[in-house]
């Protein structure tokens, strides 16, 4: 029994001493995700972009602007004295609610509270940080905003994934830094 279990240490040992080959690397289509992914989501701009359309196209009592940026808004209280609009470096206080495109609010004005912003200085979704530029202070303005300008695809416990939302955002204050 002694003498068996040697040999099969000896057998395992001459096989495992054999000279090992790497193993080759597995071949990847990566262009191929990286397409289907930017095609996803070219569809799914085109798709949130449509539903936008409609819900302008619906409201006759605002004039809507198109932002260069990728969003729409429209004023509810405008400055006719055109002060200075907020620049990198600056702290703004704003506030603002968020709703869904049926008006059913998400986050309300009281519940999210006065925000301090440093323009591009502080992390803020996207769609706020390029919309909070366009105002002036004491001006209020709600901005329709599709899902990659806000919380994208995966959204938060209120908010489903790529969901766009409307903000009415109120900026209180603009202090100059420099």
């Amino acid at each position: 029994m002694n003498r068996i279990f040697y040999i099969i240490i000896a057998f395992v040992f001459l096989v495992s001493c054999s000279k090992t080959e790497p193993r080759k690397p597995i071949k990847r289509k990566t262009g191929s995700f990286m397409k289907e992914s930017i095609d996803r989501n070219k569809k799914l701009n085109k798709l949130e972009e449509d539903i936008l359309q409609v819900k302008i196209q619906n409201d006759s009592l605002n004039t809507y602007y198109t932002s260069p940026n990728g969003f729409w808004y429209f004023y509810n209280k405008r400055d006719s004295l055109k002060t200075k609009l907020p620049v990198k470096g600056d702290e703004v206080i704003f506030s603002y609610e968020i709703k869904t495109l049926n008006d059913s609010i998400l986050f309300s004005r009281q519940e999210l509270g006065d925000k301090r912003y440093l323009v591009d200085k502080e992390e803020l979704i996207t769609g706020l940080q390029d919309g909070i530029k366009l105002m002036h202070k004491d001006e209020i303005i709600t901005f329709l905003f599709p899902s990659h300008k806000a919380f994208g695809y995966t959204g938060n416990e209120r908010v489903y994934p790529n969901e766009p939302l409307i903000y009415t955002v109120h900026l209180k204050e603009i202090i100059n830094k420099e």
